[in-house]
């Protein structure tokens, strides 16, 4: 059974030929028995990987543009990268005219001020936009990632960066109004520095500083509330 679950490519020959070579005499339809005995599909169906899987055995890097409408009707772009495995979100820029030569200076200024954090990416996942040209890709090849491009008109492949869109319009965008390129700024990277995830115990997926949280410390009588995103977000703690 262990076999089977570390090595989801292996059928019941594969794994009594490796019983066998450990020594243990067990017969081939004695394997298939106990395998569907504790419901394990045959290998074609346990070796079926998902794109989902696939992109976080790749620890890939994720990147789209959100488009916000000003309340003086300006349309800004915002750039972002987000890491599929801890769902860090990186803030690449702002601008209200995405060319080919702005995405590409965002991309190495992301590399410039995040060095560490994107040393175990492998691959890009990007759309086709044509923001994205010849020179935005070889930023992330010179620094050995591969390239995904998503089909056309086919955004559920790039489903982790369109799901934080969709967080970032109803928790922040849609509740307050925007005025200008200033405020967008603050009003994102305060929302990327703090917002908590529950997959991650409601905490940030940015490091937290030692001594900033106690999460296995007994309940203090009295919380603490801290807002942020002009008070769209609250941080909750116990009082020392």
């Amino acid at each position: 059974m262990e076999m089977a679950t570390d090595n989801p490519t292996w059928g019941y020959l594969r794994i009594t030929a490796e019983l066998n070579r450990l020594g243990d005499r067990i017969g081939a339809s004695t394997v298939w028995k106990i395998l569907k005995q504790r419901g394990i599909d045959p290998a074609p169906n346990r070796s079926d990987v998902t794109w989902t899987q696939f992109l976080r055995s790749q620890a890939a890097l994720a990147c789209d543009f959100a488009t916000i409408d000003t309340a003086c009707l300006r349309r800004y772009y915002l750039l972002f990268f987000i890491d599929v495995t801890t769902r860090e979100v990186f803030y690449a820029g702002i601008t209200a005219n995405p060319t080919g030569p702005w995405t590409t200076q965002a991309a190495r200024n992301l590399f410039l001020h995040q060095p560490d954090r994107l040393d175990g990416a492998r691959a890009l996942i990007r759309d086709r936009g044509s923001q994205f040209i010849d020179a935005f890709d070889e930023i992330f090849r010179t620094e050995g990632m591969k390239i995904l491009r998503t089909p056309v008109r086919t955004p559920v492949a790039n489903t982790f960066a369109e799901r934080w869109i969709g967080t970032l319009r109803h928790e922040l965008l849609d509740r307050t109004i925007i005025w200008n390129q200033r405020q967008l700024e603050r009003l994102v990277t305060d929302y990327i520095t703090h917002r908590p995830h529950r997959s991650l115990d409601q905490q940030p997926p940015l490091p937290t500083a030692p001594g900033q949280t106690a999460p296995h410390t007994e309940p203090s009588l009295q919380v603490l509330r801290t807002t942020r995103c002009d008070g769209l977000i609250n941080e909750y703690r116990n009082a020392a």
